[in-house]
C-alpha cells in the first residue's frame, strides 16, 4: 500500500541531509509519496534529493500517513509539537545522544521499510497544557511532551507553592521545579532525582530542583489532576517557564503556573521488539 510519508530532519544532526536523502530514496522506490520538511533552516537546497522542493510541516501534515523524524528527542518533540493537532504517528530515527524516544537506528533500513508499509503497533504518549494566570488573566499557553520547567537564574533560589486540585502538594524554595509526564520522567525530572516511569504509564510527576527543604520529595499524581505552581516573592531575581527546552517564558512574582493533562497524545510508531527496559539500560550505562 502506497502511503504519504513525511520526512523531517534536523540538519544540525544530519548534516547535508544524508540520512533523509537515503530514507527519501529507499522509500520513492516502493512508490510512497513523499515530502521533506526540515526542522531548521540550517541545510543548504544542495543537500536536498533532486528536484524535491522543502514544504512547511502545516501545509503538508493534515493527510499524512506518517512522520519520520531524523535527529534525537528534541528533533521528536519540535515535530510533535508541530503537528499536534493532526495526530500522525511519528517513526523517529536516532541521530542524538541520548535517544529515549527514538525507535530505530540510521542503519536499520529493514525496520524502516517496514514502517513505511504500515507493519508497527502504536505508543501513545500523554502530554501537557502549560498556561500562565497572571493577575487573573491567561497571558501565555503552550503544550509539553516531556515536562515543563519552572526555574529561576543561576544560584539565586526562587520559592514556589505546588497545588493538585487546589490542595496544597508541597511548597519550597530551591532552583525550581520540573513537571513532567511518563515520557519525559528519563530526561530532566530524572536527572533531579525524579522517578523513572514506564513511558506508555499515565501520571504527572512533580520534582523539585535543588530544593533547600529535606522534606521536599517527588510525587506521581494520576493524570486527572490540574496542578497549579504559584511562584512567591521574587524580590529582584529572575523565574523562568520552559516546555521541552524551548525558550523561557518570563515569570513574576504572583504568578500561577497551571498544568493539565493535554486533550492531545503524540503517537509513536514502534517496529522494533526492544522493550523501554532494554533502552533504559543503554542509555543509561548499565553493565559499562
Amino acid at each position: 500500500m502506497k502511503r504519504k510519508i513525511i520526512l523531517c530532519p534536523n540538519p544540525l544532526r544530519d548534516l547535508k541531509l544524508e540520512y533523509a536523502r537515503k530514507v527519501y530514496k529507499l522509500l520513492a522506490y516502493s512508490g510512497h509519496q513523499l515530502e521533506i520538511c526540515p526542522v531548521t533552516d540550517d541545510y543548504d537546497v544542495s543537500d536536498l534529493p533532486g528536484g524535491v522542493v522543502p514544504k512547511k510541516l502545516k501545509d503538508v501534515c493534515a493527510d499524512a500517513d506518517m512522520l519520520i523524524t531524523f535527529g534525537g528527542d528534541g528533533t521528536i518533540m519540535n515535530v510533535a509539537r508541530e503537528a499536534i493537532s493532526f495526530n500522525v504517528p511519528i517513526l523517529a530515527i536516532n541521530l542524538g545522544t541520548k535517544g529515549f524516544m527514538a525507535e530505530v537506528e540510521p542503519d536499520e533500513f529493514d525496520l524502516i521499510a517496514k514502517a513505511a508499509n504500515g507493519d508497527y503497533t502504536l505508543d501513545h504518549r500523554m502530554m501537557l497544557s502549560v498556561k500562565v494566570e497572571r493577575k487573573g488573566e491567561i497571558v501565555f499557553t503552550d503544550f509539553a511532551l516531556n515536562e515543563a520547567t519552572i526555574g529561576g537564574s543561576m544560584a539565586r533560589m526562587i520559592t514556589v507553592t505546588i497545588f493538585g486540585d487546589g490542595k496544597k502538594i508541597s511548597g519550597f524554595a530551591g532552583d525550581g521545579v520540573v513537571i513532567a509526564t511518563p515520557t519525559g520522567s528519563t530526561a530532566y525530572s530524572m536527572s533531579a532525582g525524579g522517578p523513572i516511569v514506564e513511558p506508555m504509564a499515565e501520571n504527572i510527576l512533580v520534582t523539585p530542583i535543588c530544593a533547600h527543604d529535606l522534606l521536599a520529595k517527588s510525587f506521581v499524581l494520576r493524570p486527572e489532576r490540574k496542578v497549579t505552581v504559584l511562584i512567591g516573592p521574587l524580590d529582584k531575581r529572575y523565574a523562568y517557564l520552559s516546555e521541552d527546552g524551548w525558550p523561557p517564558f518570563d515569570l513574576e512574582a504572583g504568578d500561577k503556573v497551571l498544568i493539565e493533562r493535554s486533550i492531545y497524545d503524540t503517537t509513536l510508531v514502534r517496529v522494533s521488539n526492544k522493550s523501554f527496559y532494554e533502552k533504559v539500560s543503554e542509555k543509561l550505562g548499565e553493565g559499562r
